[in-house]
């Protein structure tokens, strides 16, 4: 039994024009996804998908990807990327993913999950990027989030892990709202994706810093394979 992660699928069995074919290293993704599923996950072992999972714009329309996503083995814990525009309440995801049969898909969203005396915590975040634009209700909800969610998992006796989508530092830029939060919990490891691109990567923290040890786990960066937290 062990822990997993992976960010952007960018499933589209949904709408196959949504393709991220066009780009550079994501020639046949969606079958390299599969396969280096099949060889590395079994059904004991839980995968934390962070974010950009399916180009969906409904949760009906996403179906396809959450099947596809059901259908490999392991629990699978989500959490919501900036593409995810399927992303709804809690309730209302919760009750389609139990109307559809998909209860291997668990949402991580002001909550956290146990795995041994880990909690598995984490929330989207927000930008910190070059030419993105800020917007600090949305950062400030996120904080929150964040935070909720791990407080959660310190309440249960549990040391936590975050996951995110969206980096806290990339370059250059730092988003010291989310990692005060880091700081005041004393989290030693952070894992998250949104960046895509040689380029891009090489400028991503993928190391020790500030005593905190990131990991940038965007599925083109991983070449599709799920990397092992635990």
């Amino acid at each position: 039994m062990s822990l997993y992660v992976i960010g952007d699928l960018h499933l589209c069995f949904c709408d196959t024009s949504k393709t991220m074919e066009v780009f550079a290293g994501w020639d046949d993704y969606q079958q390299k996804i599969e396969e280096n599923w099949l060889e590395t996950i079994t059904a004991e072992d839980t995968v934390v998908l962070a974010g950009d999972i399916s180009w969906g714009m409904s949760m009906q329309q996403a179906l396809p990807d959450f099947q596809f996503i059901h259908n490999l083995p392991g629990q699978k814990i989500i959490l919501k990327g900036n593409h995810d525009y399927w992303w709804m309440t809690m309730k209302k995801m919760e009750d389609f993913f139990a109307e559809n049969g998909l209860d291997s898909i668990k949402i991580l969203h002001n909550n956290h999950y146990a795995y041994d005396e880990y909690g598995i915590c984490g929330t989207r975040g927000w930008v910190n990027m070059p030419g993105e634009v800020q917007d600090e209700k949305v950062l400030r909800r996120e904080v929150q989030r964040l935070e909720t969610s791990i407080k959660s998992a310190v309440s249960a006796g549990l040391e936590p892990i975050v996951f995110m989508h969206y980096p806290p530092i990339f370059a250059s830029n730092f988003n010291y709202d989310i990692l005060e939060i880091l700081y005041r919990y004393n989290i030693k490891d952070c894992y998250y994706g949104h960046i895509h691109g040689h380029s891009a990567h090489g400028l991503c923290v993928t190391n020790t810093y500030d005593d905190i040890n990131f990991h940038l786990i965007s599925g083109d960066y991983l070449h599709f394979i799920p990397e092992k937290v635990l």
